[in-house]
């Protein structure tokens, strides 16, 4: 049995669509990562997407626990082109399809970024090899809003637009469990 415990990064203020541009988080809020931190299982194994709003955000918790290597593969969806840009701008430029991405999610990609099946399988892949090298019985993921919502939507094995309902808030805990080969939802979107 292994826990992931999935931490969204600290928030980034941006008022734009925000993948693998590289945007630093804001960390002033410590009493929000002081009760994570206590929250946390001491007996853990930390990993990061390599973004640095992930990356910061891992090392503000970390502690005294054991950290994996930052991971390129726990990175948000690659927006493509829309990378960077408001979603009024996006809306414009791209009617039906930015309309296509969020109301029907799976196939749909943006113009030179990845649809959601493609990063669903990308990170999935990566959660399944950590998790196969993994001697620890609780992992500490933070990553980013995406792909915890790939996360639950495996466990619960409901659809694209189904999971994108579900909240999850910056700092939140989402904790879902690996048993018997089978993907457990325990708690979404916990905020201390």
């Amino acid at each position: 049995m292994v826990d992931w415990w999935w931490i969204r990064h600290g928030p980034t203020h941006a008022k734009c669509m925000v993948g693998w541009i590289d945007i630093k988080a804001d960390l002033s809020d410590k009493s929000t990562l002081n009760k994570l931190d206590k929250y946390l299982p001491n007996n853990a194994n930390v990993v990061s997407s390599d973004l640095s709003r992930a990356i910061e955000t891992a090392s503000a918790i970390q502690n005294n626990r054991n950290r994996l290597a930052n991971a390129f593969n726990l990175r948000e969806f690659n927006f493509g082109d829309w990378d960077g840009k408001n979603w009024k701008d996006i809306s414009n430029a791209y009617p039906e399809l930015s309309r296509a991405y969020w109301s029907n999610p799976g196939d749909i990609a943006p113009p030179n970024g990845e649809s959601w099946n493609q990063s669903s399988k990308r990170i999935n892949a990566c959660v399944d090899e950590i998790n196969a090298n993994s001697s620890c019985k609780n992992i500490i993921a933070v990553a980013h809003l995406g792909v915890i919502l790939t996360q639950i939507q495996r466990a619960m094995n409901i659809s694209p637009l189904e999971v994108i309902a579900n909240k999850i808030d910056n700092f939140s805990i989402t904790r879902i469990r690996f048993s018997k080969n089978k993907w457990n939802v325990i708690k979404i979107n916990k905020v201390l």
